[in-house]
This record gives structure tokens, sequence and C-alpha cells, in this order.
């Protein structure tokens, strides 16, 4: 052992893995040339904690391996002799960040969107970004640019994480999802095109693939594990998505007219309201415009109901079947239209003996 090495620097016992990382991180990147291991287990604190020679070589791999897969360069540096005298150190320059030039407005801006993220899968990220932009500026000048916005978004849940990846690498996505207003809970195959955040809430926009259309779909009602499709690049995300207009479509409010059989259907009775007023001459009074009077069966109520998902309302007509005709809007009525083909399909499937 060399004798110019450093003293022992004397340390609590059982100093926290993360502490014992940064202290290497500070001394290998503060070292003139480099550092070997005996000198790294003698002056770095936390590895003096290691019993023997043996355990601190696996604490000290294990810690290298850890700093390299968060991006940290840290380099062997072989002198050339005996295997004690081989060195390490950080790569400053390929380590430090170029520098960063932010006005207070723009600091501010993304102080406020690490605001956003109060689930704990993002957080920690958000705000080891957000010291470093502060070290590298002024402090607390952003606290002043925005001062009084406090944004919050609920905990985004399991299901962010796969879901994010299955957009980026544009991977098809299966999962069980229970609609708002039935609470029907039903497998759902989708190409996901954008992620987005509104009234609180998150939500997954993309292709309904069984559907053949754009859908959206409320983080939290999906249950259960999101199965991510094997094959990249799966499918084209339409080159511009605007996701304000399908999120105001998904929660704008429309009305369906409906011709029920008479004592049927009560849960669809029990939200109707009254039917839209400005009938044109020629349709028979209460029908709305754009309904033809051949449309209506004989001996059927005209019923008109609030709603704001077509899938969500055509999944819960399609179950009255004929007891129920959509006579409004033409999108409802082809989605339950094709729902009801789809189960005059499967009873169709001749089901084998034995």
């Amino acid at each position: 052992m060399s004798a110019d090495l450093p003293s022992p620097v004397p340390v609590s016992p059982g100093v926290p893995p993360a502490e014992r990382l940064l202290n290497l991180v500070i001394a290998l990147v503060n070292t003139s040339v480099s550092m070997t291991k005996q000198q790294i287990r003698r002056g770095v604190a936390g590895y003096g904690d290691a019993p023997t020679v043996e355990a601190f070589e696996r604490m000290f791999e294990r810690d290298k391996d850890t700093l390299r897969s968060l991006g940290v360069p840290v380099v062997t540096v072989d002198a050339g002799g005996h295997s004690d005298d081989v060195g390490y150190r950080i790569d400053n320059d390929a380590y430090a960040l170029p520098p960063v030039d932010l006005t207070p407005a723009e600091l501010g801006v993304l102080a406020l969107a690490a605001q956003l993220w109060g689930d704990k899968s993002l957080r920690t990220d958000s705000s080891r970004a957000m010291t470093k932009l502060r070290a590298a500026g002024p402090a607390q000048v952003e606290v002043d640019a925005l001062a009084g916005l406090a944004p919050r978004v609920r905990a985004v849940g399991d299901a962010y994480g796969p879901l994010l990846e299955a957009v980026t690498e544009r991977r098809e996505v299966r999962f069980r999802y229970r609609a708002a207003s039935t609470g029907v809970l039903a497998e759902r195959r989708v190409e996901p095109w954008r992620i987005a955040a509104r009234g609180g809430g998150w939500y997954l926009v993309g292709r309904d693939v069984d559907r053949a259309a754009p859908r959206v779909f409320r983080l939290s009602r999906i249950e259960g594990r999101v199965r991510v499709g094997a094959r990249a690049a799966a499918f084209e995300i339409p080159a511009h998505v605007d996701v304000d207009a399908v999120l105001g479509a998904a929660g704008q409010v429309r009305t369906a007219v409906l011709a029920v059989v008479p004592e049927r259907a009560s849960a669809v009775r029990a939200r109707a309201v009254a039917v839209p007023e400005g009938v044109p001459e020629g349709v028979p009074e209460g029908m709305p415009e754009g309904v033809a009077p051949g449309e209506v069966p004989e001996g059927r109520d005209v019923v008109a109901v609030p709603f704001t998902s077509v899938t969500t309302l055509a999944e819960e007509l399609a179950g009255y079947a004929d007891a129920v005709v959509v006579l409004a809007p033409g999108e409802l009525r082809g989605e339950v239209v094709r729902l009801l083909e789809a189960a005059a399909r499967l009873d169709a499937v001749e089901v084998p003996r034995g």
C-alpha cells in the first residue's frame, strides 16, 4: 500500500447508498488525475463501512455501474503497472452541462410545469431537473414571474408509464376499461396517439381498433395492467392530432333521439329531456330537425336523451336490442348497429360439441 494515501475519514456507520454515491461523484470529479480503489476506500465517506475487502469490491463495482447507468462518465485510468494502480475518475468534459441561459419567465414556466407532477413516479425526476436549472441561474427568479399560480393534476396511476412508452414507440395497447355511465368493464384495443391532462385528470387519445374510430379514455377508468404490444412502429400517428378538439368533443353534451317501445328501457326514459324545438315543416310534431318521418317505427315513443360519449351510450342502447332504435345522431346509430352486428356474428358461430 502506498505511503502517500490520505488518512481514513471518520464516518458514521451506515451511510445511506445515495449519500455514498454522491460522495463518490464529488471525489472523482475533484481528483487531479485519478483515484485507486484503495484511495476510494480510505478517502470516500461510506466505503470504510465495508467489513472486508471483498465487500468493498462488491459495493464499489455496484456503485460504479449505477453511476454509469445514470449517465455519469466514470472512466478507468490504467497506469500500466500493477492492478492496484488502476484508477478511476469522471470525465468532466463529458459530464459538464452546456451553458444554460434561461430568462426568469422561461425558468418560471418550467417551475410551473414541474408542479404538475404530483405523482411519485415523476415527482423525483422533475425536482432533480429544477434543482440543476436553479443552480445554473439566478435563484428564486421564477417565483416572481408566475406568482400565485399553483396547478395540480391528480395522480397518474400505473397506466401512465406503459401508455407513454406505447405512444413513444407506436405500440398497440390492450386494457380493461370501465365505462363512466354504465359501469360496464370491457377490453379495449387501442393505437395510442397522445396523453393529455384536462380538468384535473389524464386522458388517452387514440384510435380504437375494434371500433375503427378515434376515442378518448380517462386513465383513472383503466383497470388492471396495460398490455403493450411487442411490435414497435405498428401504426402511424396522424400528423395533426387536435387534442383539444377531441377532448372537447368527448366532453360536449349532445342529444340522442330514440324511438323506444312503450314501457321498455326505463333507465333510458328516466334520463329523458325535452325533444329539441325548431322542427321544420313536414316533420311530425316532436321530431327534431334532420329526422325523416319514415324513420320512426310505428307505435314507438320518441325520447331525447343527453350524452357525452358515443361509445358509452351505444353500449347501453345495444343491450336493449330492437326495443330501442336510434334516430339521431348518425354517429351513434352507426355504433349501435355495429355492436348489434358483432353480437349477431357471435350467435352464428358454431360451438363444437364435447
